[in-house]
């Protein structure tokens, strides 16, 4: 077998076990065997790019050496960073980690699209432009990425605005496409070389300026958007360099992404429009309505108690929950109700947590078992016929001002029917508001206490309440 051959066909295996493995990725069951196949699938690729350097003529061979060791020691480095900082990185930096690698694609991407420019000379002029592309879009997924990750540890505060911001975004990516076009005018020498430069601080500078202005609640639809520009940004890559693995793996990545963005933006009603052309982490609170009824807070002992004679429970869990590493504490007060003959179920929303699918990786780390996770769409309905709910560090989520008041900046915002359910409990640090900066109504509701305290003390409170309970209960039976 040629070289070429094995290489193509090496590049055929990967852009299977890259797309069987994405589809594996659909269902909590089996995604972990599907992030194994991707893996696998990057492994085939990257060998086959070792093998290639067999094939390489005698006269391409000038500075091969240095070449391949540069490869190696960007693989060492690679390898060394992910795997130390995958290791370590808490559950509630997950978010800020894939924010980060997704910035490190679109950098990749950008690189690949810079090194082309460089060598162009013999490219067309459909291929002049498809680089630009995909420099322009890497570029900016690159430091919009990196903003995100900032915002989500903490490193940057509140969203960051100007008057005019739209038209100082609007004078950068006029900048941005001008730079291109003298690019692909000169195409060769030193003042294609400064307009290159100036091309790619533009984009880099774009991504940052699109991004700042951002809130914290939107997050979630800043990364999926970013990871979509990535795809998008590879597979233009792919293209240009007549990489077919390239192209699918950017085509797969691209369309998953776009697909995400809808989904976020939808659950947080909001449209792509306004994702891509106004300040959508943005708020007005001011034109909120008042709120009736008052707090009603309730000791964790006594909700534990209400919860374990209760017939059917519903668990919709936040962020609170992950910043208080609760979700080991939490399952062991579910395995209490259950064995105490309690139905209990778990209500997941798409934007629970600080980006997709926060919820489910945490709940799983704990064991939680995948048959009692529940969608918002599978379990609103039954928030009427149930006992008890129990929030846990949730808010916007479950603020029923979503589906009543118009003056709301939530308002439209599918939520959780959790103000549906007989009693509610809330364990919630303190009286703070949610990412959106409004009350929630829910709070006040006259079915709903407040158990105040760190999750993780609370749901430690719970299980001895429950514990003790039934410590208690053979001794009455001896007595």
């Amino acid at each position: 077998m040629s070289v070429a051959l094995f290489i193509e066909l090496a590049g055929l295996v990967a852009a299977f076990l890259l797309i069987y493995g994405l589809k594996r990725m659909s269902s909590p069951v089996t995604a972990h065997g599907g992030i194994l196949l991707a893996g696998i699938g990057m492994l085939v690729v990257i060998l086959a790019s070792w093998v290639h350097v067999l094939d390489v003529p005698p006269a391409a061979q000038s500075g091969l050496a240095i070449k391949i060791v540069l490869a190696i020691v960007a693989l060492a480095l690679g390898l060394g960073w992910a795997a130390w900082t995958g290791r370590r990185v808490a559950i509630t930096a997950m978010p800020q980690m894939v924010a980060l690698y997704n910035g490190m694609g679109g950098g990749a991407a950008a690189a690949i699209a810079a090194a082309e420019l460089i060598g162009g000379t013999s490219m067309g002029g459909v291929h002049w432009v498809v680089t630009l592309l995909g420099a322009s879009i890497g570029s900016i997924s690159l430091s919009g990425s990196v903003v995100a990750w900032a915002k989500l540890d903490g490193r940057l505060g509140t969203p960051w605005r100007v008057r005019g911001q739209h038209w100082l975004n609007g004078g950068v990516l006029a900048a941005l496409v001008a730079f291109g076009a003298g690019v692909l005018a000169t195409q060769s020498g030193a003042g294609m070389a400064v307009l290159a430069i100036l091309f790619f601080v533009a984009a880099l500078g774009l991504g940052v300026l699109a991004t700042l202005p951002i809130g914290g609640a939107d997050m979630p639809v800043v990364i999926s958007l970013y990871n979509a520009f990535t795809g998008l940004a590879v597979g233009l890559d792919g293209f240009v360099i007549g990489n077919p693995v390239l192209m699918i793996a950017g085509m797969v990545v691209g369309s998953a992404g776009t697909l995400l963005t809808l989904l976020m933006a939808r659950a947080m009603n909001r449209s792509v429009s306004n994702v891509l052309f106004s300040n959508f982490g943005e708020i007005d609170t001011t034109s909120a309505g008042t709120i009736s009824g008052r707090l009603k807070p309730a000791e964790a002992s006594d909700a534990a108690i209400a919860m374990r004679y209760a017939g059917k429970v519903i668990i919709a869990p936040g962020y609170g929950l992950a910043a208080a590493q609760a979700q080991q504490k939490l399952y062991e007060f579910v395995k209490l109700l259950q064995a105490a003959g309690v139905e209990v179920k778990f209500a997941i929303h798409p934007v629970a947590g600080r980006m997709p699918g926060h919820m489910d990786v945490l709940l799983a780390e704990a064991g939680v078992p995948y048959d009692l996770l529940y969608e918002l769409d599978e379990i609103n309905e039954e928030f009427a016929d149930t006992d008890i709910a129990l929030v846990i560090g949730a808010n916007d989520v479950v603020n029923p001002s979503a589906r009543t008041e118009k003056s709301s900046p939530i308002y439209g915002m599918p939520i959780l029917n959790v103000d549906r359910a007989h009693q509610i409990y809330v364990i919630k640090r303190g009286q703070g508001k949610g990412y959106a900066g409004v009350e929630n109504a829910l709070f006040y509701a006259d079915n709903c206490n407040m158990v105040y305290g760190d999750a993780q003390a609370v749901l430690a409170q719970m299980v001895q309440a429950i514990k003790a309970l039934g410590e208690a209960a053979p001794q009455e039976q001896a007595a």
